[in-house]
């Protein structure tokens, strides 16, 4: 007879790719980035977000995302974030937008702005009449402290991701820049006065508050 206790079943472990927080609901999609932000929670071994733990054993399939956004009516907006950059899934993210867009009537991606540079073309085209509002991260007022904070892995990424605010405001509606404040050397009001030359709005975040 076997020895019951080596049969060990294999049961994936449960992770989380929908999740709301007051009227949005959110669609953790990745967990791989092009930054390596030093304040980011998982470089802390946290991956949390107002409790949800957001560590991603494997990447969730589009009809897992499909899924884990649940009835999108019942919220304000649809968001695509998570501990990670939705656009390195870009394609996966806009097949989801599309099947998304006829029961939502606001999608809103979270992005590092980078998508152009890494792909290696404007993707920005795609985003219209899919994605209603970008969250950019500027994080800095030049190039050099948004390198120290950012630790982007590829060379240029602070004026790729300008160059990316630029061309999208001709494709989605909203977009905002956002700069964390609390990080050494960074100049919020020089932020802002970055997003008003640009046209575009600007949200002030609190280290350490995530969510």
């Amino acid at each position: 007879m076997p020895d019951l206790r080596a049969l060990v079943l294999k049961v994936e472990p449960e992770q989380t790719i929908g999740y709301s927080l007051r009227d949005s609901r959110y669609l953790n999609i990745t967990n791989r980035c092009t930054l390596r932000c030093a304040f980011c929670p998982k470089f802390n071994d946290v991956w949390t977000v107002q409790d949800y733990r957001l560590r991603l054993n494997r990447e969730p399939t589009l009809e897992e995302i499909i899924a884990a956004a649940g009835n999108p009516q019942e919220y304000r907006e649809v968001v695509f974030c998570g501990l990670g950059e939705p656009t390195l899934r870009l394609y996966t993210l806009l097949e989801a937008a599309t099947r998304l867009r006829p029961y939502t009537q606001r999608i809103r991606l979270n992005t590092d702005g980078l998508a152009n540079l890494v792909h290696g073309r404007d993707v920005t085209p795609d985003l219209e009449g899919l994605i209603d509002a970008l969250s950019v991260s500027l994080n800095a007022q030049d190039e050099e402290t948004y390198n120290l904070h950012c630790r982007p892995k590829l060379p240029g990424a602070y004026h790729a991701m300008l160059d990316f605010v630029k061309l999208a405001r001709e494709f989605v509606p909203e977009i905002a820049l956002t700069a964390i404040e609390g990080l050494p050397g960074v100049d919020i009001s020089a932020c802002e006065k970055i997003a008003q030359r640009l046209g575009v709005s600007f949200r002030r975040r609190v280290l350490d508050v995530v969510g």
